[in-house]
C-alpha cells in the first residue's frame, strides 16, 4: 500500500476549515490542489472583438469557484506581436492591450481573491520576441545587451559567401535553430520560431533580469508561475574557440529538419537547467519572507524523460525546485487504445519514481495536446476525471474538460497555430494544436456566448446549442454536475489524507481504494477498457476490506447509477468506459437496492 504523502493544505469547506487528522500535519494550498488552465483567447471575449480578454475571465471566476478550483493559471497575457499566440514576448511586464492592461491584472487578482483562490501566470523565461527591445539593442551590440542571448559568425562557407550555421541543431518548429541576423552580420540561436530568440542564461545580468519579471508580478498578487519550454533553458557552453558541437544523429525518422533526427543532449535537460529551477523557488520564498501571504506555487512544463523530470523537484536531495513538475506520463504514454492495465504502469512508475516526500500530480490535457475525450475516447471522459481526482496529490484541469469537450475541426483556411502553419494542407492536422484551443462553450446562443463579435479567432464548436455550462448545469447526472460533485470530494480528509492502493480487477478495470482510519471509505471502479465488466470487490489480492454495501457518489453520465444508490460490492457492473465511485462511512446505515429510480435515493 502506498500511503499519501504527509504533505499539507488549509481548505475551507461549506465555511468551515477541515483540520488534519490527528498525527497529520495539515497540507498547504497547493499540495492536493485543482489547478484549471485557462488559455485566455479562448475563455471569455467580454468586448466583442472575438478574442477572449482579463475582463472576460473576471466574469466567469465564479464559474471557475464553482467547479471547485484552487488555482488558476492563465497561459501568457504579455505584450506581444502574436507570432507564437504570446509565448514570443516584447515585453514582459506590459499586458498584451487586446487582453486588457495592469489594471485588469489588478481587478482579476482582487476577484481571485474574493473567492478565496489563487492566480497563476505563465512565465516564459527561454526567449524573447525579436520584437524585444532587448533583442534591438542586442543586434546593435548594446554593451549591456550585447550578449543577452546566443550569437556566433557561423562557420566558413567553403562556396564562399555568407557562413554557414554553427552547429546542426534543430528547432522544435522545423528549421534550423540558427537564423541570421544581416544587420549584426551573425547567427542567433532559437529553439521554437525564428521571431523567439533564445536568451543567454550563462549571463549574469539575464538571470537577473528574468527574477525581476518574477518579483513586478509578485508584487501585483500573483501566485505562482507556470514555467514554459524549461528543458530548453540552457546549451551546452562553447568551447575555448567559442564553438559548437553539432548533435548526434539519431536517424529515428527521416526529415533532418525535425527534432526526431537528431539527440539533444547539447540542447536540451542540461544540468545548469534544474539549478535555474531551484534559483527561481529561492527567488519565490524569498519574496514571501519579505512580505508574508501564502506560498507561491512553480509548476513547470517540461516534455522530457521521467528521470529528468523527477530532477526539476530538487537537487542535491532536497526539494528545493519546483512544487509541480507537470507529470506528462498520461499524455506521452497512453491514447485510444490504452486499457486499465496501461493506466496503472504509468501511475505506479510515475508514484515510485517521484522523490520521498514529493508531491505528486496529475495532468491530462493543456493547450499542446489533444483534447483528453478525442485523444482517449469520449466515452472515458468521466472515467478519466475521476482518476485525476481520486489520486493523491494535485490535479491539473485544462479549460472544457470538466464538459468533456472535444476537438474541433479547424479548416486550413482558419489555421493559425504557427506549429501547423510551417507544414501545408495535406499534413497540418497532424501538427495543428488549434483543434484544442477553440472557445469555451458558455450558452446556447452566438459563439456558444464566448463573444458577439461576427468572427471569432477560431471557431466555436458545432454541437455547442445542445452541449454547453449552461445546458450541463441543468442535467442533473451531466459531465459538469459529476466533475463538480468530485471536486467536493477532494476537498474532504478522505482525498486529502487518506492512504492510497489500487489493483487491477482485470485488463479492463482499474480498482483505486482511498481510506482514512479506518471510518471511510471511497472506492473508484474505472473500466479503462472496451467491454462491460461485473467485479466483485471482495475478490482481490490486496486484503481490503471491502463493505457488503456502498453508495455511488458519483458514475459516469451513462453508467446508469445514480447518487446516493445503494450497490452490492460483490456485483459492481461498469460498462465500457465507465467510472463509479463508492463511498462507505462507519455508522451509517446503507440500504438494500431498489431499483434504478433516483428518487428513490433521494
Amino acid at each position: 500500500m502506498i500511503p499519501f504523502k504527509k504533505l499539507t493544505i488549509l481548505l475551507s469547506i461549506a465555511c468551515s476549515v477541515l483540520a488534519a487528522p490527528e498525527g497529520a500535519r495539515e497540507k498547504d494550498w497547493w499540495e492536493i490542489g485543482n489547478f484549471y488552465q485557462v488559455y485566455p483567447r479562448s475563455f471569455m471575449d467580454s468586448d466583442g472583438d472575438g478574442v477572449g480578454d482579463l475582463k472576460g475571465i473576471s466574469e466567469k471566476v465564479g464559474y471557475l469557484k464553482e467547479i471547485g478550483m484552487d488555482g488558476v493559471w492563465l497561459s501568457p497575457i504579455f505584450d506581444s506581436p502574436m507570432a507564437d499566440f504570446g509565448y514570443d514576448i516584447s515585453n514582459f511586464t506590459k499586458v498584451f492591450p487586446q487582453f486588457g492592461d495592469l489594471s485588469s491584472i489588478d481587478e482579476l487578482v482582487a476577484e481571485f481573491n474574493k473567492k478565496d483562490m489563487k492566480l497563476i501566470l505563465d512565465f516564459v523565461p527561454n526567449h524573447t520576441s525579436d520584437q524585444c527591445e532587448w533583442f534591438k539593442k542586442s543586434i546593435q551590440r548594446d554593451p549591456e545587451y550585447n550578449d543577452y542571448y546566443i550569437w556566433h559568425p557561423g562557420k566558413p562557407n567553403p562556396d564562399g559567401g555568407r557562413n554557414l550555421p554553427p552547429t546542426n541543431w534543430v528547432s522544435a518548429f522545423r528549421s534550423s535553430a540558427w537564423e541570421w541576423n544581416e544587420e549584426r552580420g551573425e547567427y542567433y540561436l532559437h529553439q521554437f520560431l525564428a521571431q523567439q530568440p533564445d536568451l543567454n542564461y550563462r549571463n549574469p545580468k539575464v538571470v537577473e533580469t528574468m527574477k525581476n519579471v518574477l518579483r513586478f508580478w509578485l508584487s501585483k498578487g500573483i501566485n505562482g508561475f507556470r514555467i514554459d519550454a524549461v528543458p530548453y533553458l540552457f546549451e551546452v557552453g562553447p568551447d575555448a574557440n567559442g564553438n559548437y558541437p553539432d548533435e548526434i544523429e539519431t536517424h529515428a525518422c527521416s526529415d533532418p529538419l525535425s527534432q526526431c533526427y537528431l539527440y539533444h543532449d547539447y540542447t536540451q535537460n542540461r544540468p545548469e537547467t534544474f539549478e535555474m529551477v531551484t534559483e527561481w523557488r529561492a527567488t519565490l520564498e524569498e519574496f514571501k519572507q519579505k512580505n508574508g501571504g501564502p506560498t507561491r506555487v512553480l509548476m513547470v512544463e517540461a516534455y522530457a524523460p521521467l528521470t529528468k523530470v523527477i530532477q526539476i523537484y530538487g537537487q542535491n536531495g532536497q526539494l528545493n525546485g519546483a512544487q509541480i513538475p507537470f507529470n506528462f506520463e498520461f499524455l506521452n504514454n497512453l491514447g485510444a487504445v490504452s486499457n486499465a492495465r496501461d493506466f496503472k504502469d504509468v501511475i505506479d512508475n510515475y508514484l515510485s519514481t517521484i522523490p520521498e516526500g514529493a508531491t505528486p500530480n496529475w495532468v491530462q490535457g493543456n493547450h499542446d495536446q489533444h483534447r483528453s475525450a478525442s485523444r482517449l475516447g469520449p466515452q472515458k471522459a468521466d472515467a478519466v476525471n475521476m482518476l485525476l481526482q481520486v489520486l493523491p496529490g494535485a490535479a491539473v484541469t485544462y479549460y472544457g474538460e470538466e464538459l468533456a469537450m472535444e476537438d474541433v475541426f479547424v479548416p486550413w483556411s482558419r489555421t493559425v497555430d504557427p506549429q501547423a502553419c510551417t507544414t501545408d494542407p495535406n499534413i497540418f492536422h497532424a501538427k495543428s494544436r488549434d483543434p484544442a484551443r477553440t472557445p469555451m462553450i458558455w450558452t446556447s446562443q452566438k459563439n456558444a456566448g464566448f463573444s458577439s463579435s461576427n468572427y471569432t479567432w477560431l471557431p466555436t464548436g458545432p454541437d455547442y446549442r445542445k452541449n454547453n455550462v449552461e445546458v450541463q448545469r441543468s442535467q442533473r447526472g451531466s459531465h459538469l454536475n459529476i466533475f463538480k460533485k468530485l471536486t467536493q470530494l477532494r476537498k474532504q480528509d478522505i482525498l486529502m489524507y487518506g492512504t492510497y492502493d489500487s489493483y487491477l480487477a482485470n485488463d479492463d478495470v482499474l480498482v483505486i481504494k482511498r481510506e482514512i482510519e479506518n471510518n471511510r471509505t471511497l472506492i473508484a471502479v474505472l473500466n479503462l477498457g472496451f467491454t462491460e465488466q461485473v467485479v466483485n470487490l471482495n475478490l482481490n489480492d490486496r486484503d481490503w476490506k471491502v463493505p457488503e454495501r456502498m453508495e455511488v457518489a458519483t458514475a459516469s453520465v451513462n453508467a446508469g447509477m445514480f447518487e446516493r444508490q445503494p450497490v452490492v460490492t460483490s456485483e459492481v457492473y461498469v460498462s465500457a468506459g465507465v467510472g463509479v465511485v463508492l463511498d462507505y462511512q462507519v455508522g451509517r446505515q446503507i440500504p438494500e437496492p431498489r431499483g434504478d429510480d433516483p428518487g428513490l435515493y433521494e
